[in-house]
């Protein structure tokens, strides 16, 4: 039976969580619009989807693996980031410098590009792994689910010994969370279907 999956929080052997925190770090290490530039898109809660009943829970929250791993690498992994705009600050707070620093947050999510995404997430992995794994974008298109902005990235690296690795990563942005779907393959996992089941399936709520 194919289960809804909804909730947040990465690992194992292809480290797919150098990904989610390297893309993370896209909101604050980037000069970008003011946070007004969210203000015209709506609130959401989480975002959900089909897993595959080929895919089991992993060792962190929110990553699912191929039930034959590691004969088949394969994984999916929800994530979200939550740019804290919506916090409500207590009277001393708002007459201290945090609160001055805090009207001055940029977010960089709604305006991401090919460019920033490939070299972020680049210098993460190649970092992460002690290497040059050659991280390349070969698909970058800004998506709607549900009325929601975002974007679809297929890319693909190769760490030194290992087979190619191919991944797409679905970001979905609302006011005040970016939700992640990262689904990940070497390249002889067969896996694909089951991949276009679960990205066909998600949802913004």
């Amino acid at each position: 039976m194919n289960r809804i999956f909804r909730t947040d929080g990465l690992g194992i052997k292809i480290r797919a969580l150098a990904l989610f925190l390297a893309v993370m770090t896209l909101f604050g290490l980037y000069k970008g619009p003011e946070v007004s530039a969210r203000e015209s898109l709506e609130e959401a809660s989480y975002c959900s989807f089909v897993i595959p009943p080929e895919f089991v829970p992993g060792s962190e929250k929110g990553l699912f693996v191929n039930k034959n791993y590691p004969m088949e690498s394969s994984s999916i992994k929800y994530g979200v980031y939550d740019n804290g705009l919506n916090r409500i600050f207590t009277n001393r707070e708002k007459q201290g410098e945090a609160i001055k620093a805090q009207g001055k947050v940029t977010d960089e999510s709604t305006s991401l590009t090919e460019d920033i995404y490939e070299e972020t997430v680049a210098a993460a992995y190649n970092k992460e792994y002690g290497q040059d794994v050659g991280f390349k974008v070969q698909d970058y298109k800004e998506i709607k689910v549900d009325g929601f902005p975002g974007y679809r990235i297929t890319s693909t690296y190769q760490p030194e010994g290992e087979e190619v690795i191919h991944q797409t990563v679905f970001m979905i942005i609302s006011r005040y969370r970016t939700f992640t779907v990262t689904m990940q393959r070497a390249e002889d996992d067969d896996c694909e279907t089951f991949f276009e089941e679960c990205a066909s399936s998600i949802h913004v709520h």
